[in-house]
């Protein structure tokens, strides 16, 4: 039974999915403190924060059993990520829960900001009727500045084009055809600065983007151009804002974030032309509900051991690659524990070779599933697809991988092949209707069987009555046998045989079968 301990309010509604699972038992306490998440973390397997509870090295020190942190979120800037990945810890957020949520927000702080909405509001409430004072302008026809056209910045530009504005867009990191069939101009961080009437924030905090709107930014920009971050604190030098906002260069700003929060008291603050809001982006019942019901479904992945699509402690795999490469995860571990079980001794060498329409793509993601599935056989620790690689490495295990094209037989192929003190076996992988994952040939003997359950390995001489007594011994264990495979390259040779059975073998019996003339071992496989 897998404890999981969910903090920080996050919405119980989108935790059914826990709720429901029969091998979890799901604890949530709305509000913990420092001392008692210290105190109670070693019992859980895995933690659900928002952006309240801070995730610190002392606290992953003392998470024995923890396999996975989600943060029911975008930001990771509470979880000390590099202490998480260095124990194995999978740290997960939500990225596209809130997505709508901050568009929206964004849109909103901008129409508040040409509009005066919040400054009018207060002085009509203080018993002001004041018109004239309050004069703002329209967005049509404006140039709206995107910095960040990903999920959200893209939502922006769609609901901005839909209000007549022209908008332009900065990221290196987005292909610039992508951005333009959304109508969307890609221009350099320079030339918007220069052009944009409104300038909008989409991107994480990092090191690069530090303080990118700064002293020398300002001045760049059009005389009136208005400021819009819903994203991060920190990308906004604060000081540059205010002197800019004072001189007049800039008209107005509207933030929801801050470099430091909370914040209660901050020259912005003094300035009629500065809309605020606390970090409202992502607080909507929609939101809320939305990005936890994400985390939720990722924790239960992570906890079965599957791969999780929102770790931002895994190599990044592009979404378009990972589409194609994603139902090939299952197979690739499946072959690691499948051929780690077909050998003695401790392997050396892991070899995975890729043929076939899989080699057109960056296949590392299906190495790191075939080494974890190698080393979930040789190890008692968790392993998993932050830590396989280190583990892999600690051990001395060597790992290739190559990519070949060309494949007659198969429109994918992956072939791996383990090396021992004591031998050395090669098992070869596809899928069946692009879902079902099959193994295909053992050390170049052709076979086709399912990758599941229990099986026998038995590499045999190809004699008549080997194959009725290994069934006899079997079936006096009253165990049945589903399936069976025999591979040969010629008549009398060498050749394999590969049992499904609906039942772990004992020992005894495999002693037994190893005992029979023209046998020349026996394995079992459970998967």
């Amino acid at each position: 039974m897998y404890k999981v301990l969910a903090t920080d309010g996050v919405a119980p509604e989108g935790l059914a999915v826990l709720q429901n699972a029969p091998d979890v038992e799901l604890d949530i306490r709305p509000k913990l403190s420092p001392e008692e998440l210290l105190a109670v973390i070693p019992d859980y397997d895995a933690l659900i924060v928002r952006s309240a509870t801070k995730v610190t090295a002392a606290v992953l020190e003392r998470a024995a059993k923890l396999k996975i942190i989600g943060r029911a979120g975008v930001g990771v800037d509470n979880i000390d990520v590099r202490a998480a990945t260095a124990r194995g810890i999978i740290v997960a957020n939500a990225p596209g829960g809130n997505t709508i949520a901050a568009a929206e927000h964004t849109m909103g702080m901008m129409l508040a900001l040409a509009r005066n909405i919040p400054e009018a509001n207060a002085r009509l409430k203080a018993g002001v009727w004041d018109k004239k004072s309050f004069v703002g302008v329209e967005l049509r026809h404006k140039v709206l500045g995107v910095i960040g056209i990903g999920r959200i910045g893209s939502e922006v530009a769609k609901r901005a084009l839909a209000m007549e504005m022209e908008v332009i867009a900065y990221d290196p990191y987005i292909p610039a055809e992508r951005v333009e069939e959304l109508g969307v101009r890609m221009v350099s961080l320079d030339a918007l600065l220069r052009q944009a009437d409104f300038i909008t924030i989409h991107t994480p905090l990092s090191k690069e983007n530090y303080h990118l709107l700064n002293k020398e930014a300002f001045e760049k920009m059009k005389p009136g151009v208005r400021i819009i971050n819903c994203a991060r604190g920190g990308i906004v030098d604060e000081a540059a804002l205010y002197a800019a906002l004072k001189e007049g260069k800039v008209a107005g700003a509207a933030l929801d974030v801050f470099e430091q929060e909370p914040v209660t008291d901050s020259p912005l603050f003094s300035l009629p032309n500065v809309v605020v809001t606390p970090h409202l982006g992502a607080s909507t019942v929609e939101a809320q509900l939305g990005v936890a019901k994400v985390i939720a479904e990722e924790i239960l992945v992570a906890l079965r051991g599957g791969f999780v699509r929102n770790a931002v402690n895994v190599p990044f795999v592009r979404p378009e690659v990972l589409a194609e490469i994603g139902p090939f995860i299952g197979l690739a571990e499946k072959l690691g524990r499948f051929a780690a079980q077909l050998v003695s001794g401790r392997i050396g060498l892991v070899e995975v070779s890729f043929s076939g329409e899989i080699a057109q793509y960056d296949v590392s993601l299906l190495t790191t599933a075939v080494l974890k599935g190698v080393l979930s056989i040789a190890l008692q620790e968790a392993v998993n697809f932050v830590n396989a690689n280190e583990v892999a490495k600690k051990r001395g295990i060597r790992v290739t991988e190559t990519r070949r094209g060309e494949e007659e037989d198969y429109v994918s192929l992956i072939t791996v092949r383990v090396v021992a003190p004591e031998g050395e076996r090669t098992v070869a992988g596809t899928l069946q209707r692009g879902k079902e994952p099959r193994v295909v040939a053992i050390d170049g003997y052709r076979v086709d069987t399912p990758l599941e359950g229990h099986m026998l390995f038995i590499p045999h001489m190809d004699r008549p009555r080997i194959i009725g007594r290994v069934g006899n011994l079997i079936g006096a264990q009253d165990i049945n046998i589903a399936a069976m495979q025999v591979g040969r390259k010629v008549i009398g040779g060498p050749a394999v045989m590969l049992l499904a059975v609906d039942s772990p073998v004992p020992e005894e019996t495999l002693t037994e079968i190893a005992k029979v003339d023209g046998i020349m071992g026996v394995k079992m496989v459970s998967l």
